[in-house]
């Protein structure tokens, strides 16, 4: 009850990090075994002696920092080719690499580039995929990169990249005279180039992203009191959503994002309700004297998976937006909350507690099976990413609060540390649509 409690009013918790430090990835585990591959470093074309952005070398950091490729290093090439014809195919299947890519970018006019990459498969001697990019403005040569990531990324491993997505979550840092400063953040997924959409004296706490990416819902404290607002990423426009007396938390956006699932307690006790967001119009989805919190949205839209301890301590449940039927989810473990749903609905990540261990899990809804994926024991707010690849989570290390990254299948697992400050409650964006 009392950690239920401290989950739902994250209203008194303490958030995370700092509006200008960025994030950086460290791979604490990566596969055994991972695919070899050579990025051959891209030629260059233009006035200046060097590219404005070495794209081959965020290519290879993508690559190696999703912990599913073994990037050939490359003091241990024996070419550099830039034209298909120049690929000696021999060379490379010498070196144990599977598979190469080489590419070129080239200045056109006004700061816009012409990038060009193609995938090899060594040992059949084949090209599996290639493409030209147009690139626009100098700015836009990182997206290009993560785009090609992407891309070889399906190639070789059949789903789809998520390195061209963003993370959204919450910094806390203090100022000259010790008072804290929060900041709602948003960022590439790799953590660079962070900027704050929202700074503020009181806490921000579940930040939500529209499923077009376009908005992010959260609670503020400004005033004093808890309030959910949506807010256009991009320019900056918001809109207070509620306000009600009492708790006003837990935001979560419809699959079509029409409506949004918050939890309010102004009939008295902590209930799941969905406002529609065209005329505000409130549909209150539980009635219990338990404490309902943390709801997510099903994949089709038809049903709310949340957290409550009405059955004693807390647990998930389901209740379905037709008949307001309520079924038990987990039963394995004393405590299981903040559930998140993989992109497809066949799993649900989960905090999940024993004593005083919180760790992330995952089960799958068809049978049931409950798979612990961290060893750390202060683990909150998981968030899938986008093609259900990986969990990105918050965690302490040293005292501070950091984000991590886990696979689904608990093999590959990152962390994303602020060079100041801690990092709270973030969330993966979506597919830009």
């Amino acid at each position: 009850m009392k950690v239920i409690l401290r989950h739902l009013l994250l209203l008194m918790m303490f958030l995370a990090g700092s509006a200008q430090a960025a994030l950086t990835i460290e791979i604490t585990q990566g596969v055994k075994g991972a695919m070899p591959i050579a990025i051959v470093p891209f030629s260059w074309e233009g006035p200046m002696t060097q590219a404005p952005l070495d794209v081959s070398r965020l290519v290879t950091e993508n690559l190696y920092r999703s912990g599913r490729f073994s990037p050939l290093p490359e003091h241990d090439m024996l070419a550099k080719p830039n034209d298909p014809s120049r690929v000696n195919f021999q060379n490379w299947r010498v070196l144990g690499v599977e598979n190469l890519v080489i590419g070129k970018v080239r200045a056109t006019a006004n700061n816009q580039y012409i990038v060009q990459f193609v995938l090899f498969d060594v040992f059949r001697s084949t090209q599996i995929t290639g493409q030209t990019f147009n690139v626009s403005k100098t700015t836009d040569l990182r997206k290009t990169a993560h785009q090609v990531s992407d891309i070889i990324y399906e190639a070789l491993l059949g789903e789809r990249g998520a390195f061209d997505t963003r993370i959204a979550y919450v910094t806390q840092s203090s100022d000259a005279s010790g008072k804290p400063r929060y900041s709602l953040q948003v960022a590439d997924a790799d953590g660079h180039g962070p900027q704050a959409i929202l700074n503020s004296r009181e806490p921000l706490m579940s930040p939500s992203w529209s499923p077009d990416g376009k908005k992010l819902a959260y609670v503020t404290f400004e005033g004093g009191r808890p309030s959910i607002y949506t807010q256009d990423v991009r320019l900056g426009k918001r809109e207070k959503i509620s306000g009600f007396r009492g708790i006003n938390g837990a935001p979560a956006w419809s699959p079509d994002g029409t409506r949004l699932a918050l939890v309010l307690s102004k009939g008295g006790n902590p209930d799941i309700y969905v406002m529609n967001l065209l005329n505000k119009k409130l549909t209150r989805l539980t009635r219990s004297y338990a404490i309902d919190t943390e709801p997510v949205w099903t994949p089709k839209g038809d049903a709310i998976v949340f957290t409550s301890d009405r059955g004693g301590k807390p647990q998930l449940y389901k209740v379905s937006l037709a008949g307001r039927q309520v079924q038990r989810l987990t039963f394995e473990g004393e405590y299981n909350a903040r559930a998140t749903l993989s992109p497809d609905g066949r799993m649900v990540a989960m905090v999940h507690g024993n004593g005083s261990r919180y760790r992330i899990a995952v089960m799958d809804l068809e049978n049931g099976a409950l798979q612990v994926l961290t060893d750390t024991s202060l683990d909150e707010s998981p968030s899938f990413a986008p093609n259900g690849s990986m969990i990105i989570y918050a965690t302490e290390s040293q005292n501070r609060g950091v984000l991590s990254a886990v696979s689904v299948d608990g093999r590959v697992r990152q962390r994303l540390v602020l060079q100041e400050g801690d990092a709270r409650e973030p969330v993966w964006a979506p597919y830009s649509k």
